[in-house]
């Protein structure tokens, strides 16, 4: 007998296949391009971006040298909030396609050998989802799927708490008698994932794309997942300006970054992991938005996300930062990564509700770009600023679609309207730039595309696009840039920032003239010794007087006047 059952032992452990996860890491050092799937290409002529649209322009990912494309929301919706207001998490949103168009951009994009990271909206779905109106019926399980207080008395309210969008978050005119809570769009209720069921409608969401074959996801507004349950007031911010109506009159220590959504987090990891490991299948990132401090957003690290976003360059930084600035920010989040084993930095410098980077920082796009490209770890794009895409700064309240914008009014839209940097990609100098037939767009084409576009850039011996191809070539091939270290420095004269990345046998440098008026002569063998006096300029920028492929002398390097060079050089034996 004893033998008996070592040999059914046997027999069990030989038919049993290993499982793992494969390909672990593969983010680490990945370019991430953020597509806004509504402005990006419109295929069928209807006027907005598509599904097919996408598949069609997959090639320009590949010929950059793109890892990964994450797609802004493209689910079944209403369009409140284009696309962030989700009736139906398992289907697709009709005008960008069907499921057929989704399988046939997934096969495309696995063939060519690129990744797809969708949006995961967990923190409220549309008014019009299934749920709610289960919930607004008080049906069985669904009645506590969203957070429900009784209404208050007569002109009593609630409490003070403020929707991001402005306004009092609470909405009480459903027939269930009682207030939703909503920290956007009153069209977009709040789930409560307090309740045990909600979370596993969520984890079952993610299993159903991960089915599909995505390659993980971009978590949105990740720090407005829990509220305290007691609804306490919000103290004020006392800011400047800011009526009472507006989401920066309070400090939202109630309604944001609460302890329990870290949990959340850490088991959304678990589902990607489980099912990387089940079906022997590459590593599915996780990627977070969180609008936070520093130490706030680089928790996220400890709770599984592989790129808690960085956006210290959108929010901590403006065109007139200084070095030392830039600096701080480089070294505080480095500084957060190296507590943390195996964790890679990432760098954010643009994406659909923020100014476009060359609009922030104008005549700056290509330093900014190289800045996020030299500095360790992942680097995302939001899609146009390869070719130096700026805003579209007069688009009329007529004209405005962001509901941020509508709310605001005629006097402030300008102020919160996001559809200035959500204009149709600048493909060529064709009608609506290459951007579809001749259909008017959904929000109208920046009138620069004549001469700002894809093609343009892509025939032009120098262009914002070959500095960004480029940078993206020297990341992937050159071992400085791969595991070297990264030192940031600030110039004696304070007027240039240095990213320097190094091995044992070689550097590439970064150089920053952050002055718009005089040059700048450095010597680099002052700072770092070791460096052979001979350099290489592998990238400048479009007006630099030193050129790419330049042998420069790196004891006495000139940069112009608001221009940048990336050098290599080689280690002194």
């Amino acid at each position: 007998m004893p033998r008996l059952h070592q040999l059914m032992v046997l027999l069990i452990t030989c038919n049993t296949v290993t499982s793992e996860i494969k390909n672990v890491g593969w983010w680490k050092n990945a370019v991430f391009y953020q597509i806004y799937p509504r402005s990006f290409q419109d295929a069928n002529g209807d006027g907005y971006g598509d599904l097919k649209g996408i598949t069609n322009r997959l090639e320009h990912f590949k010929d950059t040298g793109i890892d990964a494309v994450w797609l802004s929301p493209i689910y079944a919706s209403p369009m409140v909030d284009f696309g962030y207001d989700i009736s139906d998490f398992r289907k697709i949103q009709p005008e960008y396609g069907t499921d057929a168009d989704f399988k046939e951009l997934m096969t495309k994009a696995k063939k060519l050998g690129i990744k797809v990271v969708m949006d995961l909206v967990p923190n409220h779905t549309s008014d019009e989802h299934e749920w709610f109106q289960k919930s607004l019926n008080q049906t069985d399980k669904y009645k506590d799927y969203y957070i429900w207080v009784n209404k208050p008395v007569g002109n009593a309210v609630i409490n003070n708490w403020i929707s991001v969008f402005g306004g009092s978050p609470w909405n009480c005119t459903s027939p269930r008698q009682q207030c939703y809570f909503h920290q956007f769009h009153y069209k977009q209720p709040d789930l409560n994932f307090r309740n045990e069921e909600v979370k596993r409608e969520m984890e079952d969401v993610i299993k159903y794309w991960l089915d599909q074959g995505i390659d993980g996801f971009r978590v949105d507004a990740v720090p407005h997942l829990y509220e305290v349950e007691n609804l306490l007031d919000e103290p004020r911010t006392y800011a400047t300006g800011v009526t009472s109506a507006e989401y920066a009159y309070l400090n939202h220590v109630h309604t944001k970054d609460q302890p329990e959504t870290y949990a959340l987090v850490k088991s959304w990891r678990k589902v990607l992991d489980d099912y990387a490991n089940n079906t022997n299948s590459d590593e599915k990132v996780m990627m977070t938005e969180a609008y936070t401090t520093l130490g706030n957003t680089t928790r996220f690290y400890d709770s599984g996300s592989h790129v808690p976003f960085n956006f210290f360059f959108i929010t901590g930084a403006n065109r007139n930062s200084t070095p030392d600035q830039f600096k701080s920010i480089i070294d505080n989040w480095l500084e957060e990564t190296a507590k943390r084993n195996g964790a890679a930095a990432n760098w954010v410098m643009g994406n659909h509700d923020r100014p476009r980077t060359e609009s922030r920082y104008p005549g700056r796009g290509d330093q900014m770009t190289m800045l996020a490209m030299i500095l360790p770890g992942v680097t995302v794009t939001y899609y146009g600023e390869e070719i130096g895409m700026v805003d579209k700064t007069d688009i009329t309240f007529e004209e405005t679609q962001d509901p941020q914008g509508c709310n605001a009014g005629p006097d402030k839209f300008k102020e919160k309207s996001r559809d200035p940097n959500r204009t149709p990609m600048q493909w060529d100098n064709s009608t609506n730039a290459g951007f579809n037939n001749g259909t008017k767009p959904w929000i109208p084409v920046h009138e620069n595309y004549r001469t700002l576009n894809l093609a343009v850039q892509k025939a032009a011996k120098a262009s914002h696009y070959k500095i960004y191809q480029k940078l993206i070539r020297l990341k992937k091939t050159k071992a400085a840039l791969i595991t070297g270290k990264t030192q940031a420095l600030v110039s004696a004269d304070k007027k240039s920032l240095l990213v320097v990345r190094s091995t044992d046998t070689e550097v590439v440098v970064l150089i920053i003239n952050f002055s718009d008026t005089q040059a700048v002569t450095i010597n680099l063998l002052t700072q770092l010794p070791s460096l052979a006096s001979a350099g290489l300029v592998e990238v400048a920028t479009l007006d630099s007087p030193i050129k790419e492929g330049s042998a420069v002398n790196l004891k006495k390097l000139s940069i112009a006047a608001k221009q940048s060079l990336v050098v290599s050089a080689k280690i002194k034996k």
